[in-house]
């Protein structure tokens, strides 16, 4: 990492920003969001990166034209996208159909693709370069839904940004999203998955009622003005979990304990942060999970195009001290038992919940978020130039990390985790998570940048 160039090492060239609009006439018309896409914690914009090598059959393609002219056919596809959006009673929101456009940024960099290194992988050191916060573009209400940034590198590689309102869609949407967007660039008529707005099905009853407890949104004012003391204090580094690292987590799990490996992980990283946030072994922390609702056996089924948000946010609770001394064994039960709420019922309470109690936000009481991207399609997408060196969510947002597939200086084929902790935190977190895992591994693979 020593031989990576700083940000300011490299000549930046941003063009003058634009916006792109629907290629035909799309409809003008006020669509409400569903109780889930509105909810106080989705008011973010997520950014997705993704690099691209050199490819010598694409020498005389410009993947800025390319994506800009593909953007414009997908959006009259996902015409919503172009709009704005607008705050009704009760901080309801909906978008104005208006065909103004989503933003588009061209950029240029003097540096070659390869000299960036592992830096390319979260916490990206070049995200404000590579994803330029367009004056006046970061709000939720009257700014773009979307930003896509194409910035070329001087070897002819380059990087392509996304940074999306989290209200319109979650990580499955903009999978169906890019897909379409591909397939357009490559010539066909329309996306194979048609998209479907039907945001209706995941909003709240004609009489809500809260049947069900969602400790996700317990909200304890101490540690609450704790943890938001530290935010503007917090460092990330990215952790590399593959094959030999994850086969050490699982040999502390007692063998008839069952779980997926993601949940493991989720367990394991809970309990790491835990010790290192140091907390009084009567602290109450918690551990929220997106859980993605799709797919499922369910009553309530959501059509094959809908793009909006669908998941559920349960959280598992424990007082830090019984996870500082139980194996964890103790850890994974707690995070297994997350999807005995994959039902209807706690999917309508909780919409339900979020009208009643006024779209409030995910818990910021010693609260660890999760939300598991190793599938988003983001490392698959492909304009022409093949598939992406490394392709995902680009940093963690505060206390929220994001799992990524990702791989080490091997070639080896793992999960990247960006962890967001204050510098003393973040030390100590390092040093347990090498003490829980160097018992199989020689080497512990950690990607790390401040």
């Amino acid at each position: 990492m020593a031989n990576i160039p700083s940000p300011s090492a490299i000549s930046w060239r941003i063009h003058k920003p634009e916006l792109i609009v629907p290629q035909n006439k799309t409809p003008k018309e006020i669509l409400h969001l569903s109780d889930i896409d509105d909810q106080g914690s989705m008011h973010v914009q997520i950014p997705i990166i993704m690099f691209y090598k050199y490819n010598s059959s694409m020498k005389e393609k410009d993947p800025a034209m390319i994506i800009k002219d593909g953007l414009s056919k997908t959006l009259v596809f996902y015409y919503p996208l172009a709009g704005r959006l607008l705050e009704g009673s009760n901080r309801k929101l909906m978008v104005n159909c208006n065909g103004e456009g989503i933003l588009f940024v061209e950029a240029d960099a003097n540096v070659e693709l390869e000299k960036l290194g592992d830096s390319i992988k979260p916490p990206c050191p070049y995200l404000d370069l590579l994803l330029h916060n367009v004056p006046d573009s970061d709000g939720i209400i009257g700014c773009p839904l979307m930003l896509v940034q194409v910035t070329r590198f001087s070897c002819g590689g380059f990087a392509v940004g996304f940074r999306c309102d989290h209200t319109m869609m979650d990580a499955y949407g903009l999978k169906m999203f890019l897909r379409g967007l591909n397939e357009l660039i490559q010539g066909a008529s329309a996306p194979s998955i048609l998209p479907v707005w039907q945001r209706h099905i995941l909003s709240a009853r004609s009489s809500p009622r809260i049947t069900c407890t969602h400790h996700e949104f317990d909200e304890h004012i101490e540690s609450k003005i704790a943890w938001e003391s530290m935010e503007d204090k917090l460092i990330q580094k990215s952790f590399f979990f593959g094959k030999k690292e994850m086969e050490a987590i699982k040999n502390q799990v007692s063998p008839n304990c069952e779980s997926t490996k993601f949940e493991l992980l989720m367990a394991f990283l809970w309990k790491c942060r835990t010790i290192a946030l140091s907390l009084h072994p009567e602290e109450v922390v918690r551990l929220t999970y997106f859980i993605n609702i799709r797919g499922k056996s369910l009553e309530l089924e959501l059509p094959p195009g809908y793009y909006g948000n669908a998941f559920i946010t349960p959280a598992a609770v424990s007082k830090a001290g019984l996870l500082y001394s139980n194996s964890l064994t103790y850890a994974v039960e707690l995070v297994k038992n997350l999807n005995n709420y994959l039902n209807e019922e706690y999917i309508r309470s909780l919409t339900d919940f979020i009208v009643i109690k006024g779209r409030p936000e995910l818990t910021k009481s010693w609260n660890f978020m999760i939300s598991d991207n190793r599938f988003g399609g983001f490392d698959e997408c492909d304009f022409g130039w093949g598939k992406p060196i490394f392709g995902g969510v680009a940093k963690a947002i505060s206390f929220f990390s994001f799992g990524v597939a990702g791989k080490n200086d091997k070639g080896e084929k793992g999960v990247l985790i960006a962890i967001s902790l204050p510098p003393l935190a973040m030390k100590i977190f390092e040093e347990v998570v090498n003490k829980m895992t160097i018992r199989n591994v020689e080497e512990v693979n950690i990607i790390s940048k401040i």
